[in-house]
This record gives C-alpha cells, structure tokens and sequence, in this order.
C-alpha cells in the first residue's frame, strides 16, 4: 500500500533522484536562496501529480545539506548553488533516504487510534507535533524543515495551529506546504507565503519523468491524457488508460445507439471487487472525453494532439457546432454530479457506468 503522501504504484517524492520540467520553479527557489533573506514559508502549488512532493523533498534536502551563506571574507562569498541537487551520499540526503533525518518532519494524514484507519484529514494533532520538533530541535542551531502534504488536506483546527506557526515562525525553520488547491486554504495561510507554481509538464520532460520511474512513453499520447501530470501518466500506465480511452470512443463511436454488449463488459470490468482504481479512472476518461467534445464544438478546431488514432474524426463528427459543445459541457457537469452522488449512495457501479454510456449516446446530434 502507498503512503499518503505517495502515488499509487509510483517512486515515493523523496526516492525520485530528479524533478523533471520545473526548471523555473526550483531557479526561483534558488534566486530567493541566494539572497540570505529565505522565506519562512512556501507554498507549492500547482495540479496533481506535477512533482510538488519531489520538489518539496528536494528544497528540504538541499536546506539541511547546505551551509548557511556567509559575509564576504578576504577571498570573497563563495558562488551561489545553481540547483538544488544533493549528493546521494551526502550524510543528510543518506538519513532522509532512511528516514532519520531530525531536522526534517513531514506531516501527512495518519491512522486514527481507535480504527487504525488512514484519517481523511490532517488533524490538529499532527501539526501540534511540530512544537516539540522545534522544541527539541532547538538546542544545535541547525536549520528545521517542515513538509506539510497535502495542506488542502487539513481539517480547520489544524489549518488554525498551523497559521499561528506562520505568524511567528520558529527561527531557522522553513515551512514547505503542498497544494493541488491553493483556493482551499485560508487566505491567511496564503498571504504568509510565498507561492511557487509548478505548471503541467510538457511532453519532452513527461517523457523523462516516466522514464525515470521506469515507464517508456514514445510519443505524446500519455502526456496528453494525463494533462501534464506524471502521477496521472503513471496510473493510466499502469492500468491501460490509453487503451480504455480507445474503447470508449470506439464503444460510443456506434452512437447514438452505444455497442451495449462491449459497454455492458467495460462496465463490469470496472465495477469488480478491488478495481476500485479501475472505476475511478473510467470516470476520469469520461470526463476528459466530454471536456474534449465541448472543446472541439466550441472552438471548432481539432486537437493539436490525438490521444488515440481516429480521435480527431470522432470529434468533429460528434461536436460539428458551437451549439453541440455547450451541449456536451452541460452532460459534463451533469455526469460528474450523476457520478458523485451514485458512488456516494452505494450505487451499482455498473449500472452508474452504463447509465453514463447511453446518456452520452444519447446526446449525439442526429
């Protein structure tokens, strides 16, 4: 099982050596270094699975294996570091491999004591801890490094603990909160931070981060599907999203009347005992090709990258107009809450699935 703070089926952040197409985000950082005058707080934000947990491992790395910046002396200051990598054999980059560094504390969602279940939430518990970190930490003088991930994930008691930190931080210390919803935050969370916004990356370093986590990518199909985000790009790997996306449009492309035989066999398939992960990525793949067909109608223009061949026909062919894509934008917003609230209630899984498959059908033009 992944921790909390790990994508399923992917490298934990602090195992993965490099961070690939945040080249201007890790320059920032290393601007504001550079300066002596570190911010205590920070903010990563920015779409899932884009590599603000492997940035945050990497700025906590490089605060704890870096000498503070000194004066000028008779030969002058030293250069300022140009990246943020650390040397794997570093003694401080070899104790947060094994998870013993004392200057770093990362705060995740944990177990509640009474199911031993992983909580939905940060509680106020968990940031609580942080001041016997400090506490105890206190006495060497060295730099503390905090990683708070997910910080969308706080429940209001903890997001409050945590604000009071921010406004009078502990010295040498450097908070690194990881977003996917700055919006979720307190403002005053926010206004306490500096933002460091990680974009979706492009094809070229998807293709590299895949590789790194011993995924080969030929071309640009997955980083199209997945919207930039290696995390995406790993779970539809790992269970075949680019071959789930093709038999959809090849299932609805019988429309307005869908192939029922093959979407009854999609749908069961996904529905099964443990493919909970199955399931959730066919409603993803829904709601991308119901994103895609409102796109295609409005703009009139075709993808300037085909998920899968044919991709572009079936497009055209069933959003011609403008009117057509307002069309499918409504289904969207219909199917997603249809989705929300079957799966809340316990609905059949298979049936919720099918029902979204002749719903599409029928919003075909004739």
């Amino acid at each position: 099982m992944s921790a909390a703070d790990q994508i399923e089926g992917a490298p934990h952040p602090r195992d993965t050596p490099v961070l690939y197409g945040q080249e201007a985000a890790e320059q920032a950082f290393l601007a504001a270094h550079a300066t002596g005058r570190l911010h205590h707080g920070w903010l990563l934000s920015g779409p899932r699975g884009v590599g603000k947990a492997t940035l945050a491992w990497s700025i906590a790395r490089f605060l704890l294996a870096t000498p503070p910046l000194e004066d000028e002396g008779l030969f002058g200051a030293p250069p300022a570091p140009t990246t943020l990598r650390i040397d794997p054999d570093h003694p401080v980059a070899r104790r947060m491999a094994a998870g013993a560094e004392p200057g770093l504390k990362v705060i995740t969602r944990t177990p509640s004591p009474t199911t031993d279940r992983l909580r939905d939430q940060i509680v106020v518990d968990d940031i609580r801890a942080l001041a016997g970190f400090f506490h105890l930490s206190a006495t060497d003088g060295g730099r503390r490094v905090v990683i708070v991930d997910a910080a969308d994930e706080m429940n209001p008691s903890a997001a409050n603990a945590l604000l009071k930190m921010l406004e009078e931080p502990p010295a040498r210390a450097t908070l690194l909160l990881v977003s996917h919803q700055p919006s979720a935050l307190l403002p005053t969370i926010r206004s306490r931070c500096r933002v460091l916004r990680l974009a979706p990356l492009a094809p070229d370093a998807m293709t590299q981060a895949l590789a790194q986590s011993g995924i080969e990518a030929t071309d640009a199909s997955l980083a199209e599907l997945s919207g930039g985000s290696v995390g995406a790009a790993l779970q539809l790997s790992l269970l075949d999203g680019l071959g789930t996306y093709a038999e959809l449009l090849s299932i609805l492309g019988t429309s307005p009347s869908p192939a029922r035989a093959r979407a009854v066999r999609l749908a069961e398939a996904a529905a099964a005992r443990g493919a909970e992960a199955k399931l959730d990525l066919l409603f993803t793949l829904l709601d991308i090709l119901l994103a895609r067909l409102a796109r295609r109608g409005a703009t009139g223009a075709a993808p300037q990258v085909e998920i899968c061949r044919g991709e572009a026909e079936f497009l055209r062919r069933l959003a011609p107009t403008p009117q057509s894509g307002r069309a499918w934008a409504t289904l969207a917003q219909e199917t997603a809450a249809r989705a929300r609230h079957g799966r809340a209630v316990n609905l059949d899984p298979a049936a919720l699935v099918l029902d979204t498959l002749i719903k599409i059908g029928q919003t075909v033009p004739a």
